[in-house]
């Protein structure tokens, strides 16, 4: 099978005067700057939800394995629709599917405040969660797809460090602006009526700026169009060895993300409504911020193939130490450094999948990773969850730090011939000075 890309002309590249790559050329692209400064307003919103909604649930049940339900119906729909989002994608406008997919996470958003201000049945939450999920599923391939674009393709790298920088600086300001309000008095219901009036600023983004579509021309149709992005992914090296090292890292090493607040309350004896866990979790949040926008500056002078691989034991040593901590005050030094390489190595592996992708393979192959990255989490989390309670959390976690040392040996792609990569010629990214 043969895959081929009807491409718009690529970005202009402004007359930046900048070093290619960094997160300072990307800014210098106005249509990426405005989508980005809306997504950023937007995610603020998304984050003081990500945070209060497993503590809400955790304070009301104590049950680390209903947390884990919790973030198992926000994040699964990632895992069995983001393929099918992906053909969906290059079926209609992606622009339009953005536009439809984020008004209808604002409306469910509603739905959510509404149904924990009456302390309505979990099951109820749990439903309105799955939609907000599914839609979020839906989105995401076309999003990926088309946010590179605005960029030229050598500042890429730069671009994708700022959206993971955004990703988890919003993580930060997220959880701060929760803990602002609910100290002003706003109810955990009233945190969900503000998240759902921030999926505004993204909408008027894409409003006001026209996104690129890229269209894949392939020689399958119907339901076989489905596997593109697999046989993409198995006929190229590189992609095939980082999605599966970014699934079984999701699965056995991110347990304690969806499940924070258990671990703060089991580990720390941290309450989970309490501001004190809200400060923890943005102090976990700044170290992944500063991670991520690490690798488009001043780590930008490092080859991706070497962050991974530091990232990886760095992230190990961290989560080794955090979990046999037993204080209220060392999580938050320990949490920080966990948070950077969390994010180190996620942006690194990100920005390495996509410039070994074409232009064309995105909304075929991005699907996969939403699957394995934010589609496992939540797999991750349910198993996790009721290994808390047969286990404990300091062995579980534990196990999570030793899987990511044998991951900075395997995901080693600097062991890996020129012939698992796309080509220079084609787009990839310029191999290390000893390959």
């Amino acid at each position: 099978m043969t895959t081929a890309a009807t491409t718009p002309p690529p970005a202009a590249e402004p007359a930046h005067g900048l070093k290619p790559g960094t997160a300072r050329a990307a800014l210098a692209y106005p249509k990426f700057r405005l989508v980005f400064i809306g997504l950023a307003l937007s995610q603020i919103g998304t984050w003081m939800q990500n945070v209060t909604l497993p503590a809400y649930v955790q304070d009301r049940t104590s049950s680390p394995t209903l947390v884990g339900v919790t973030i198992a119906v926000q994040l699964g729909p990632l895992l069995l629709l983001s393929i099918p989002g992906g053909a969906l994608a290059d079926k209609v406008s992606k622009q339009k599917l953005m536009l439809w997919m984020q008004s209808i996470s604002a409306v469910l958003t509603l739905g959510t405040a509404y149904f924990v201000a009456k302390d309505a049945s979990l099951i109820w939450i749990f439903l309105v969660q799955a939609g907000i999920g599914s839609a979020n599923a839906l989105n995401a391939p076309a999003f990926q797809a088309t946010m590179p674009l605005l960029v030229s393709r050598a500042d890429l790298p730069g671009a994708i460090s700022l959206n993971s920088a955004m990703i988890n600086g919003t993580r930060v300001m997220g959880p701060v602006a929760a803990a602002i309000l609910a100290a002003f008095g706003l109810s955990v219901s009233w945190i969900f009526v503000i998240n759902a009036v921030t999926y505004l600023f993204f909408i008027a983004a894409l409003v006001l700026v026209k996104m690129p579509d890229v269209k894949a021309d392939t020689l399958v149709r119907g339901w076989r169009q489905l596997g593109v992005g697999i046989t993409i992914a198995r006929d190229r090296l590189v992609l095939n060895r980082l999605l599966i090292g970014m699934f079984s890292f999701s699965l056995i090493s991110l347990i304690y993300v969806g499940l924070f607040p258990s671990v703060a309350e089991l580990n720390f004896d941290i309450a989970a409504k309490s501001s004190t866990y809200r400060w923890l979790y943005a102090t976990w949040g700044f170290g992944a911020f500063f991670g991520a926008i690490s690798v488009g500056t001043f780590l930008s002078r490092f080859h991706r193939r070497v962050l991974i691989v530091r990232g990886f034991t760095g992230y190990g040593l961290a989560l080794l130490i955090f979990s046999q901590l037993r204080d209220p005050v060392a999580p938050f030094f320990v949490g920080f450094v966990l948070g950077f390489f969390y994010f180190m190595t996620a942006t690194a592996i990100t920005t390495s999948l996509q410039l070994n992708m074409k232009d064309g393979e995105r909304a075929s192959v991005m699907p996969l990773w939403f699957m394995v990255f934010g589609g496992t989490v939540p797999i991750g989390n349910l198993i996790g969850g009721v290994l808390f309670e047969m286990i404990g959390s300091r062995t579980v976690l534990g196990i999570g730090a030793l899987w990511a040392f044998f991951l900075a040996w395997w995901l080693d792609l600097r062991r890996q011939p020129p012939s698992a990569f796309l080509s220079e010629a084609e787009g990839g990214e310029a191999p290390l000075a000893a390959d």
